[in-house]
């Protein structure tokens, strides 16, 4: 069921990619309505999965990822209504066609364990994919921020100074991200914490430890984030130094999605 939102976000990466490259208007709307239907297309396709199993279906890899290609999409949808600005989708819609690409090619519902039908879980869950969402679009806004920056440092006022926004702009846009992304990972590992401790023991068939790969992977991806938030407030590490910390903090989210979630997860493969 994953190819139907996967051709979408396929049809509005190419409307994306028409609008940057020619400015056009038409394209850009083109662009944004594509990416709305995708959105409403995967809606769609996990309300279905949720009416099979009696329960949100996010358990297993690709579910996890098609859920974070979901929430990154209306996240970013909502940044563009917002500030009206579409520059940023050809940057974020490939990377949300690679990911529902991956989901995708393990396209398959799974029957969760009962241990795992907990609100509690499935607030965990939802806090952590969308900080992750968060951390992407920081992402974004960072690697854009360093093209401009380097366009506009060798005076050669091109293409990118020409459909990106102001150096300043994209640097509040990251900080505003990655604080948001902080917050509900924050409050996802605390509730995932309080889920494992209120298990009486010996419920799960694998034991939780804190050195399964998956775990420690989000620990230091905290870490880094934690730290960009120190660094910007208590030694001015903004702009391109910040971009650079979100690009880093979201490769580990990356690996922890991918690599990670699909082949080194003992504990934790929900």
């Amino acid at each position: 069921m994953n190819l139907l939102p996967l051709l979408f976000y396929i049809v509005a990466g190419v409307a994306y990619g028409l609008h940057f490259t020619r400015r056009s208007p038409r394209a850009g709307r083109m662009a944004t309505a594509s990416l709305a239907g995708a959105v409403l297309i995967h809606t769609f396709v996990i309300g279905m999965q949720t009416m099979e199993l009696g329960r949100l279906p996010f358990v297993g890899a690709p579910a996890i990822i098609s859920a974070f290609v979901w929430l990154l999409t209306v996240a970013y949808l909502y940044t563009e209504v917002s500030t009206d600005e579409r520059a940023m989708g050809v940057f974020i819609v490939p990377l949300l066609v690679v990911l529902q690409a991956a989901s995708a090619l393990g396209d398959r519902v799974i029957e969760p364990a009962a241990v795992l039908d907990s609100p509690l879980l499935a607030v965990h869950v939802m806090s952590v994919l969308f900080a992750y969402a968060g951390f992407a679009l920081a992402c974004v806004v960072g690697i854009t921020y360093v093209l401009l920056f380097r366009e506009l440092k060798a005076k050669q006022l091109g293409f990118f100074a020409a459909r990106l926004p102001s150096l300043q702009v994209l640097d509040a846009m990251n900080g505003r991200a990655v604080g948001i992304g902080w917050l509900f990972l924050t409050a996802g590992l605390a509730v995932g914490a309080a889920w494992l401790f209120q298990l009486p023991p010996d419920t799960l068939d694998t034991p939780m430890s804190l050195f399964d790969p998956k775990i420690l992977v989000v620990l230091l991806s905290w870490f880094v984030y934690s730290f960009e938030l120190y660094a910007r407030r208590a030694i001015g590490w903004n702009g391109k130094r910040a971009a650079w910390l979100s690009a880093l903090g979201f490769s580990i989210v990356l690996l922890n999605l991918v690599p990670v979630g699909y082949f080194l997860t003992e504990s934790h493969n929900f």
